[in-house]
């Protein structure tokens, strides 16, 4: 078959428009008592690989190579039925409990200290949720007292006899997770929980007012009550919190130029939320700007029979839950994500890849057994790797694509990353059509004299390859050789379906 002719897009570089800094936690990841995201996930003694702590090894070294910054725990829907007293003190103690979020048993062996003790030596931040379905202001104020006062207080030294001797120093507290979601426990109509909220802001801040709040926004773009949520949670909220939350899931129907639309629509919603948040800044003439943290975000084939949650008197510990086996194609969609995110951190200042291991994740694991990358695992380890410094505003010249559902996005999605002091730019750049090539011409003069460091590309002629644990290496990141840096111009040769990276390094 006649492979069509590569269409031309461009783009221009200058270090003199900016949208603002790289964040590290944009390279934020998601745990939640779910499946086997914990339980032969991150921590099982008995492993080989095990520590002395019980935690997987071979995960926790998976996890510094993805370049995770930030973890948001313990939930997700499980948060909202969640009694973090139960997973203190000691193990053979704690109460087992029926998790209804996910019609599983959870046996509380893993809690609230030993996550802490998981995050330092992963090296991540910890970004606490509180419950605020079945719990409110006391026991999340208890929670904090719990987690960051050093000594002193009936919480502190009860986290001190349970072998912690500092406190945690958690700054980032999410207040609850999806309260419109009638599939959460306890959920809430919005001005009841944005008054929940709200008040619950409040106690924490009188702890200590320097902790980063997020509230809950709507569940997702499609849920009939986005916007008007954002509004009546932010009246009463604006003035004591710095972020609201965003989710937003993708899913391969089976129309992959539908799919590669993903990162598009998660732009069209970031520009909505923002909109929502400014109405509101705007209504009350306050002087703050009440910013994003998109903590879940991923592709998620929740159709598939994967997704299914065990019924009836079936209550398992840890089963096999959402564990999709990603594409390449979801690979390349996962890094135009990423991309649109960091194209967007003027106004997104954290985000959490959801989730980390096993449960719609990068990281896979076998019980007893081997640990392996999926597709998803590379674009954003080389993304967390290289990109830093500022992002830089590009001007694009893009051809359009159509989906299935999604007309004229561009076919081009890209984002470049400037840091003067390291004396590097980085190009990431993803060609969104299905079975075209794209021509890439950039105009790179503005930086200065510039060379080319590294340059690959994620695609395969068979989008659908999947890793697996017998073969995750088969489909990697590879040098592409038609990438070039010559007078000012950088020009490269994107294949379809494909994520790119270009390292350059830049003179006066």
């Amino acid at each position: 078959m006649t492979q069509p002719q590569p269409a031309a897009a461009k783009i221009t570089i200058d270090p003199s428009f900016t949208v603002g800094p790289v964040r590290r936690r944009t390279f934020g990841a998601f745990v939640e008592h779910l499946g086997r995201c914990v339980y032969t996930g991150i921590f099982e003694p008995g492993h080989p690989a095990a520590d002395q702590d019980g935690f997987r090894k071979d995960v926790l070294e998976l996890t510094r190579e993805l370049g995770v910054t930030t973890v948001r725990y313990p939930g997700g829907n499980f948060v909202s039925g969640y009694r973090w007293e139960d997973g203190v003190g000691p193990v053979d103690q704690r109460p087992v409990r029926l998790d209804l979020a996910w019609h599983s048993t959870e046996p509380n062996t893993v809690g609230v200290d030993e996550f802490a003790k998981w995050s330092a030596k992963a090296g991540v931040e910890l970004m606490m949720a509180v419950n605020l379905g079945t719990r409110g202001i006391q026991e999340a104020l208890d929670l904090l007292e719990y987690c960051n006062i050093d000594g002193g207080t009936t919480r502190s030294e009860q986290r001190r006899a349970n072998g912690a001797a500092n406190g945690y120093g958690v700054t980032m507290w999410c207040l609850g997770n999806e309260m419109d979601g009638p599939w959460q426990i306890g959920h809430k109509n919005a001005l009841e929980y944005g008054r929940l909220a709200a008040d619950t802001a409040r106690g924490m801040r009188m702890i200590d007012p320097g902790l980063e709040l997020v509230a809950c926004g709507s569940s997702s773009p499609a849920m009939p009550t986005f916007g008007e949520w954002e509004r009546v949670v932010l009246t009463e909220t604006y003035d004591l919190v710095d972020l609201i939350s965003a989710h937003q899931y993708f899913e391969d129907t089976g129309d992959l130029q539908e799919h590669l639309a993903a990162a598009h629509k998660m732009e069209a919603f970031i520009h909505d939320l923002v909109s929502h948040i400014d109405h509101v800044r705007s209504a009350r003439k306050s002087s703050r700007q009440v910013n994003i943290s998109f903590d879940e975000w991923n592709v998620w084939h929740m159709s598939r029979e994967a997704s299914r949650v065990p019924t009836g008197k079936d209550w398992p510990v840890a089963p096999a839950l959402l564990e999709d086996s990603y594409t390449v194609a979801d690979a390349v969609v996962v890094g135009d994500l990423l991309v649109t995110l960091l194209r967007n951190t003027d106004r997104v200042h954290s985000a959490s890849l959801a989730q980390l291991v096993n449960v719609i994740a990068p990281i896979m694991t076998e019980p007893g057994g081997r640990a392996w990358k999926q597709t998803t695992f590379h674009p954003f380890a080389l993304t967390s790797r290289h990109a830093s410094g500022t992002v830089l505003q590009l001007a694009v010249e893009s051809p359009l694509a159509s989906g299935g559902v999604t007309a004229d996005f561009t076919a081009l999605s890209a984002v470049a990353t400037f840091d003067r002091e390291k004396g590097e730019a980085a190009l990431f750049a993803v060609n969104r059509l299905a079975r075209q090539a794209l021509t890439l011409d950039a105009a790179v003069g503005a930086l200065g004299t510039v060379r080319v460091l590294e340059a690959v590309t994620y695609a395969n002629k068979d989008a659908y390859w999947q890793a697996s644990a017998d073969d995750s290496t088969s489909v990697l990141p590879a040098g592409n050789a038609t990438v070039k840096a010559d007078d000012g111009r950088l020009t490269a040769e994107l294949p379809a379906v494909s994520w790119s990276m270009i390292r350059l390094a830049v003179g006066s």
